[in-house]
């Protein structure tokens, strides 16, 4: 069904009548062409796209819960394309692109609002790295525009301007960029495949893999009886370590907790997104209100989803400082999910170092941001066994070879042999 104001009508006056499922529940097929591990934005973002743009719709994305179970619900919601690097920024530009005309492209309401992110600066040396990242943006056709203090007061005027030790000295903009739903967009790449012939399998989780005589990945052990598939594409976000350690690979990531929160609700406030420059803190309020905000992940590696209280205490601390209303407010609820850090802080899309073998990992901050090129990108390598010309940079091998995309240097312990 084409979701459309007259079928809303319809169903409304009908009491759901002529409804139907957003997607199927079918029982998995002995084989398919292409397993997607993973059923989170990058994993039905990519059995989407193999069947929109290459006409592979024999697919089969197998998650371990269900849909929207994993990180795809527990992130901050942002999406932009703001970065620095040739390597990262043509990608994401890409994705802000896609994002511009997701809710056209898959007739569902993802609830995207370009509202703009602001990148606040507090030294004459921010201010100069800021403008080299707002040429590199232009460079790579995104928008971007320095903002003074001026104008950073006219467009946030809440904020703590008479703070001698963290001066507002001006900004940096990208108007285009914005929040969308998180389960929303994942609701919406889920009923997009499934139209498309895509199977969705859940509560279907990966116990291993079956090898051919060569070594060759040939399919999946599950909870649902073995799968076999021509080829194998992990998109698990941070559980890629403990996947892949079943086929005996060690990869160059490590799993960190990322910590966010939601503030109880209260009246329109904050007009788009904004980040403090002299501590890890972001925010934006919700359609529902609440101010939503985060920071840096704790400082240990861990696959717990939940947080600890000195992060918390860190995040309040930088609000504090740069939002002193925070203070008046109480805190609703707070949430964790698991990112694969890499050691350069940036992607890996790749032909994986075994045959039938396709990876998706090490995503870091971005994940969300990057769920349309990521899964456009993925796809092309899938389907065409060679890397797309937008991800050419995020090889496996380039912390072998020393070409790192060093975004920002992340890992606690960078294993890089």
């Amino acid at each position: 069904m084409r979701y459309s104001l007259f079928n809303v009508i319809v169903n409304g006056l009908t009491k759901n009548l002529f409804a139907e499922c957003a997607w199927r529940d079918p029982d998995p097929r002995p084989a398919y062409d292409v397993l997607v591990i993973g059923g989170g934005g990058h994993g039905l973002a990519t059995a989407y796209y193999l069947a929109k743009n290459h006409g592979i719709a024999n697919v089969a994305v197998l998650e371990k819960g269900w849909i929207g179970s994993g990180n795809a619900g527990r992130n901050t919601t942002i999406f932009r394309s703001n970065y620095l690097l040739p390597g990262n920024e043509p990608f994401y530009e890409h994705s802000l692109k896609l994002w511009e005309g997701l809710e056209q492209e898959l007739n569902y309401n993802v609830m995207a609002s370009q509202r703009g992110i602001v990148n606040l600066i507090h030294s004459d040396a921010q201010r100069d790295a800021y403008v080299r990242r707002g040429n590199a943006m232009r460079l790579a056709g995104a928008d971007s525009e320095l903002l003074d203090a001026a104008q950073v007061r006219k467009l946030l005027p809440f904020l703590n301007y008479d703070d001698a030790r963290f001066p507002i000295k001006g900004g940096l903009l990208q108007a285009r960029a914005g929040t969308a739903r998180h389960d929303a967009v994942v609701w919406g790449y889920a009923r997009g495949a499934d139209k498309l012939g895509v199977d969705i399998l859940q509560n279907c989780e990966v116990t291993g893999f079956l090898r051919g005589a060569d070594g060759a990945v040939t399919g999946v052990e599950t909870v649902r009886g073995p799968i076999r598939a021509k080829k194998v594409a992990l998109a698990v976000a941070g559980s890629s370590s403990r996947l892949a350690s079943k086929l005996d690979l060690r990869l160059p990531i490590e799993s960190f907790v990322l910590q966010a929160f939601v503030s109880e609700a209260i009246k329109p406030l904050i007009p788009g997104v904004f980040t403090f420059g002299a501590g890890h803190f972001y925010i934006s309020q919700s359609d529902k209100g609440g101010l939503v905000f985060g920071g840096d992940l704790d400082g240990y590696n861990s696959y717990a989803q939940r947080g600890n209280l000195p992060v918390i205490e860190d995040v309040m601390e930088g609000g504090m400082a740069l939002l002193p209303l925070l203070g008046r407010l109480r805190l609703l609820r707070q949430w964790a999910g698991l990112c694969d850090m890499s050691m350069d802080g940036s992607p890996i899309i790749d032909i994986g170092p075994l045959p039938g073998l396709y990876l998706n990992a090490g995503w870091n901050y971005g994940g969300f941001k990057a769920t349309p090129a990521s899964g456009w990108c993925f796809a092309h390598t899938i389907a065409r066994d060679e890397p797309h010309p937008l991800t050419a940079a995020m090889r496996l091998d380039r912390f072998r070879t020393g070409h790192v995309i060093d975004e920002k240097g992340v890992g606690a312990q960078p294993n890089l042999h």
